[in-house]
């Protein structure tokens, strides 16, 4: 069987948000998160049906405050002061959860593992050791910037598990 794993496109991507969000979404080749920004991200894990890691997301707070403030219809201000506070309020982490669900549509291929959302870490809490490896790991991996408009521009790092 070959291997059906594969990294979605920037047009993928950029559909995904853009129906969800329901506002025009441009996105571009980026850098990855760095270490630092790590620290200060949204990181949503996947696991395949074995339970095991297949998939790890990283949502700036840039990116994951602005998703967030758009998908709940917030202004754009909320979005900036989650981002001066260094931490997503209640209604912004709820919002970015279910964007991370929505994602898992792009990691899902016929005729491949049933991949799943196992767990979202917020900015500020503690990172499981295994999952900021997969996403520091080179390899398959897909580093975009994505601006909303109206909102702003953020990074999204995906890496999956070798």
């Amino acid at each position: 069987m070959s291997d059906v794993s594969v990294l979605p496109g920037t047009l993928a991507v950029r559909n995904l948000f853009e129906d969800l969000l329901g506002r025009e979404v441009t996105v571009s080749p980026g850098d990855p998160l760095s270490a630092d920004e790590v620290n200060t991200s949204t990181v949503a894990i996947f696991t395949d049906t074995a339970q095991q890691i297949f998939a790890v997301l990283g949502l700036d707070l840039i990116l994951s405050a602005n998703a967030g403030a758009a998908l709940g219809l917030l202004p754009a201000g909320a979005a900036e002061d989650s981002i001066d506070e260094k931490k997503l309020n209640a209604n912004l982490a709820e919002n970015v959860f279910e964007l991370c669900n929505v994602l898992t549509s792009l990691l899902n291929k016929e005729g491949g593992p049933h991949v799943k959302l196992n767990h979202v870490v917020y900015p500020g809490e503690p990172l499981p050791t295994d999952a900021r490896a997969h996403l520091m790991a080179l390899g398959r991996r897909a580093d975009l910037s994505v601006e909303i408009n109206r909102y702003g521009k953020g990074k999204f790092s995906l890496s999956l598990a070798p």
